[in-house]
């Protein structure tokens, strides 16, 4: 693995390495933005730096021998950042998809393996002495390593797919929900943070191969290519971290997150509500057409009606039975039923009226009509209109 590793593969590392440390600083530094996850972001691309300088140390030629050269205990250090990656990936998606969310105590949870570990690593490593350590690293090759060392690197990789898993979780749980605060979807743009989390969870996938082959390999006697997976591995990470940065800087809606307690609502059993409150939901869409902005929400619906937020998001659920998408995308049904019906409009095209009735997709204009009127745009204001000319001769 150290001749494949040397030169042209170290250079995936040290671009890694340096993408990382320069955008983490850049995050650090940066005021615009949720500070919470700029910093959990930075902390990540941290981790993301300390893992290659780890495989550079302890697979990298040259970086070896200047490694043994300043101290022994650079060696495995770096590797600790190993159990910190996905806990912080997974803080950070919470941060981008939950709206004002804080750390909790429970999170701490996430951080209870690398405690572990970390006093593990002290007392076997750290504190023992350099002349021991110089002598364990002369000798210290994949094919030398004790079992208990690989059995911990295979419950590594089994903990950081978990963790990867309980990311990819969070997003389903997002997508599920954000119905309940946008009456349109299209800007809320997940493809790249389902891209990154799906990634990451490949390649950690791929790290219980690795594990697995080296046990086999060493342990067994079955021969598996376990450093072909590694390197494999050591691109797409790569490429992962410089999508993460490049999506990442956008300005993608998703960054508007989800209230949590709103979910809550949509499952709870309906209950009466202030006549009143109905009356000035129900007169203020009708008479103000709030539902011909594409990008209402609602946030944006609960700040005209002078309402809070919480409060119209239950009434929604629980007096109307619906989820914010549903409900102000009847009312842009109801709306493009009466443009199509009018003389004027017998010409003009579905995606004008689709436009004047406040939906910004095709898709959903036409499976939303569709699901309330019973057919399709196009056939309702033909059937209507051929109707029309019936009755009239």
């Amino acid at each position: 693995m150290k001749e494949v590793l040397f030169n042209t593969h170290d250079l995936a590392l040290i671009f890694t390495i340096f993408i990382c440390l320069s955008f983490s600083v850049f995050l650090v530094t940066l005021k615009k933005g949720n500070k919470l996850s700029n910093y959990l972001l930075a902390c990540f691309l941290l981790t993301q730096a300390a893992i290659p300088t780890d495989n550079l140390i302890n697979f990298g030629e040259a970086f070896r021998a200047f490694a043994l050269s300043l101290s022994p205990n650079l060696f495995y250090t770096f590797g600790l950042a190993f159990w910190l990656e996905v806990p912080l990936l997974l803080l950070y998606i919470k941060s981008l998809v939950n709206k004002n969310y804080q750390l909790k105590k429970r999170d701490s949870l996430l951080f209870i393996p690398f405690i572990f570990y970390a006093a593990y690593f002290t007392v076997d490593w750290l504190m023992i002495e350099n002349s021991i350590k110089l002598d364990v690293l002369k000798n210290d090759t994949i094919e030398t390593t004790a079992f208990i060392d690989r059995t911990i690197y295979f419950f590594r990789e089994c903990f950081r797919f978990s963790i990867s898993v309980l990311c990819f979780l969070e997003l389903q749980k997002y997508q599920k929900n954000i119905k309940n605060e946008f009456a349109e979807l299209e800007s809320v743009d997940l493809t790249w943070l389902k891209f990154l989390v799906i990634g990451f969870l490949v390649v950690h996938l791929n790290s219980i191969f690795v594990s697995l082959g080296i046990i086999m390999s060493y342990e067994i006697g079955i021969l598996v290519d376990h450093e072909l997976l590694g390197l494999t591995a050591n691109y797409a990470i790569l490429l992962l971290i410089t999508s993460l940065i490049y999506f990442s800087a956008g300005n993608s809606r998703i960054f508007q997150g989800i209230d949590d307690e709103l979910t809550a609502e949509q499952h709870k059993a309906p209950d009466s509500f202030e006549p009143e409150k109905i009356q000035k939901i129900e007169s203020y869409l009708l008479q103000n057409k709030p539902y011909l902005n594409h990008l209402l929400t609602l946030d944006n619906l609960a700040s005209q009606l002078s309402m809070g937020s919480r409060n119209l998001s239950s009434i929604i659920n629980r007096h109307f039975g619906k989820n914010f998408f549903e409900f102000i995308n009847y009312y842009r049904v109801e709306e493009s039923k009466r443009l199509l019906l009018l003389e004027e409009n017998k010409t003009v095209t579905m995606l004008d009226i689709m436009d004047k009735a406040g939906f910004n997709s095709k898709a959903t204009f036409n499976t939303f009509f569709k699901k309330l009127v019973g057919v399709t745009p196009t056939q309702f204001r033909k059937e209507y209109w051929e109707s029309q000319n019936k009755n009239s001769s």
